[in-house]
């Protein structure tokens, strides 16, 4: 069995992460903090190092002893990025290098699997969207992220550090805070849906979206960390299925048996039409088996929002 850290792992992805590992019989150290994750998403068994991960002593401390990385702290707001650009930097890019600063100072490599993002691509040409595509990014979270794509090839040629950066689509599952400034559409939705409540829709619904469940996402990463690569790949962690907005707001209401309040909003700023990315490589190389459908994945989502509510 191994020692794993887990950046971020109190968070959403993280959390869920944590609760696999530690069925797996590995040992699990926690870096996080607690800005966004939550004490009480971990399981018992985790180490809680309760830190900055652009602390140089906090991360050389979390990262002493430990087989293996998975880099998941960020924070993933475009809007946050917008308000506090060198806050959101910080944390998300100078964190990354901090970390594997961290790394190239161990007497020995420590392979990393770290969180990137369907924001490097920006508003793409065309979908799916594929690794090869262009990397465009239109916001700080989305530059930052392809930043900590550039600098995971610096790790792994120049210092030998095993890395794989796996691009998120929109990942969605339990423990997703409909609450929270950084929650995806489906939380919201289902939160909302769930009380009766009305939903604002931008534009015409119409702008669609790969929607990855959080239980794949977790499987993808257990697999990259298995690959010890040497050129620094990036994959895609998606379906390859284009779910428009307003669709999945009428699955949820069919799902809840409620009915479809909706509120119309003039389309947002510089939002993205379409994002659906291309599973093939992920599929070849990390030999995912096959993706939670969107209604099974909704349905607990619903679940676990009654429950919490009981």
């Amino acid at each position: 069995m191994s020692t794993y850290l887990v950046t971020g792992g109190a968070g959403f992805i993280g959390s869920h992460l944590c609760d696999a590992l530690i069925a797996s019989g590995d040992t699990v150290r926690v870096l996080d903090d607690l800005s966004t994750g939550l004490r009480s998403n971990l399981p018992p068994a985790a180490t809680l190092i309760q830190g900055d991960v652009a602390d140089p002593a906090a991360v050389a401390a979390a990262i002493a002893g430990v087989d293996g990385c998975f880099h998941l702290a960020a924070i993933a707001s475009v809007e946050k990025g917008v308000t506090d650009w060198l806050g959101t930097h910080h944390a998300n890019l100078t964190g990354t290098i901090t970390l594997f600063d961290a790394i190239r100072r161990q007497d020995r490599p420590i392979p990393v699997v770290y969180a990137s993002s369907a924001a490097v691509y920006g508003d793409a040409a065309h979908v799916p969207i594929a690794e090869t595509d262009p990397c465009r990014p239109l916001s700080a979270y989305g530059a930052d992220k392809y930043g900590c794509e550039l600098h995971a090839r610096v790790a792994s040629h120049v210092h030998r550090i095993p890395t794989v950066g796996l691009r998120f689509f929109n990942v969605y599952g339990p423990r997703q805070d409909p609450k929270s400034p950084y929650s995806g559409v489906i939380s919201i939705f289902c939160q909302r849906i769930a009380a009766a409540g009305s939903l604002k829709i931008f534009g015409d619904g119409q702008q669609t979206r790969d929607f990855i469940y959080v239980a794949d996402v977790v499987r993808a990463l257990l697999a990259a960390m298995a690959l010890r690569p040497a050129d620094a790949p990036v994959f895609n962690v998606c379906t390859g299925t284009a779910t428009s907005v307003e669709a999945l707001a009428r699955l949820i209401a069919d799902l809840t048996g409620h009915s479809l309040d909706v509120e119309t909003a003039p389309p947002r700023a510089a939002e993205i039409r379409h994002s659906v990315g291309a599973p093939n490589l992920a599929n070849s190389i990390l030999g995912l088996p096959q993706r939670v459908k969107l209604r099974t994945g909704l349905a607990d989502v619903l679940a676990w929002i009654n429950g919490s509510a009981a």
